[in-house]
């Protein structure tokens, strides 16, 4: 393909027309079309939308275990036997204090994580608390909270704390979804998203890469999220964690290469031109050294690793932003912050070990405050 089709391929995203499935699957899969054009072409989409700031978010694991639910790519399973540290609900003041130690990281979106099929009313009432006292600190601060299944009334209570977003995604398609849980279904999952919308959130909601899907799977997501208008979409790439269901059996089955992750990133954007794209679990596994090519359709990215999974360490991630000349938004300039981790480089493991050998985070990681109250620990 010549220049001028991949001009065209941006400023037709820029216009926000719908791109062709037959087109779609190319970018996904074909020789035909090349890498460095489409990233680049991409990257027009991105900077028309979002220019060159990066999006920081920093998780928050509320609770870790104790679920009921079968999903085979998750640590924190009911069937699953991956050795995690399992807790109940961190206490106000530990998720409080890491909200401030994320604002004061540099991030832009603080995600409260919960486990478990969905909260109770009284569970809800007890998020909308700290979501107001979270907002009342930090204004700036973007919230997003993952609770698991819930309706509209429940989704309301937390859009009138304050909660700006909520996290719920639809990991893979319709179809693939019975292969990777029983305990809920697909329609479930999207039940809980239109409730979101109903009640006046914003929607996080995205997929994860590897579990034995086809390329169609993967496009019948990006289809979906691009009608209901998601406003982010954490793309995820399998991290095998030894003794979850999946373990590593979807992951030697399907062999992600870095063209391929780049190439799904590509169609995310050019297909949700919007959208918050987020490069999310595994980008260290599988982009590796081409991670910040990343960056050229994702605007947006995880620091301090994952849920149960150690990530690349800040100092190197922040490092890759401003070496490739993009800037985060944050009242604390990314340069001050760098400074920070040079004198103090602390937290965030390099990720650089094989797919088969997926570091999980300690209780120091898991639970920095409680670390710092219990000697013991």
């Amino acid at each position: 393909m010549d220049q001028a089709f991949y001009n065209q391929l941006a400023m037709r995203s820029i216009a926000d027309e719908t791109l062709p499935r037959d087109r779609a699957w190319d970018i996904l899969i074909s020789d035909t079309l090349k890498l460095l054009p489409l990233l680049n072409a991409a990257f027009e989409v991105r900077r028309a939308f979002f220019g060159h700031e990066v999006l920081i978010h920093i998780l928050n694991n509320a609770q870790n275990g104790y679920c009921p639910e079968d999903c085979r790519y998750c640590a924190q399973a009911k069937t699953s036997h991956a050795s995690i540290e399992e807790y109940p609900l961190k206490s106000d003041e530990e998720i409080l204090a890491e909200a401030k130690e994320s604002y004061e990281k540099g991030a832009s979106c603080y995600c409260m994580v919960f486990a478990g099929r969905g909260p109770s009313q009284k569970r809800t009432e007890h998020l909308a608390r700290l979501i107001r006292r979270i907002k009342s600190q930090y204004p700036s601060l973007e919230i997003c909270v993952s609770a698991g299944l819930l309706d509209e009334e429940k989704a309301y209570v937390l859009k009138e704390a304050g909660l700006d977003r909520l996290n719920h995604n639809l990991n893979t398609s319709a179809r693939h979804y019975p292969k990777i849980c029983t305990t809920h279904t697909y329609e479930d999952r999207l039940h809980t998203l239109k409730a979101a919308r109903q009640a006046g959130l914003s929607i996080c909601s995205g997929l994860i890469v590897g579990m034995g899907e086809t390329a169609e799977d993967i496009l019948e997501v990006a289809y979906t999220l691009r009608e209901m208008n998601v406003e982010s979409i954490p793309v995820n790439f399998y991290m095998p964690i030894a003794g979850s269901g999946l373990g590593m059996g979807e992951f030697r089955r399907l062999h992600l290469s870095p063209e391929y992750c780049l190439r799904v990133l590509c169609v995310f954007r050019f297909l949700n031109p919007k959208a918050e794209i987020r490069m999310a679990a595994g980008r260290e596994l599988y982009l590796r050294d081409m991670q910040v090519m990343g960056l050229y359709p994702a605007n947006s990215l995880f620091l301090d690793g994952y849920l149960n999974a150690r990530g690349e360490a800040r100092r190197r991630t922040l490092q890759m932003i401003q070496d490739a000349g993009f800037t985060i938004r944050s009242e604390y300039p990314l340069d001050e912050l760098l400074d920070k981790e040079i004198s103090s480089p602390e937290g965030g493991s390099p990720c650089r070990q094989p797919a088969s050998q997926v570091p999980l985070k300690g209780w120091q990681e898991l639970r920095p405050s409680a670390s710092l109250l219990d000697p013991r620990r």
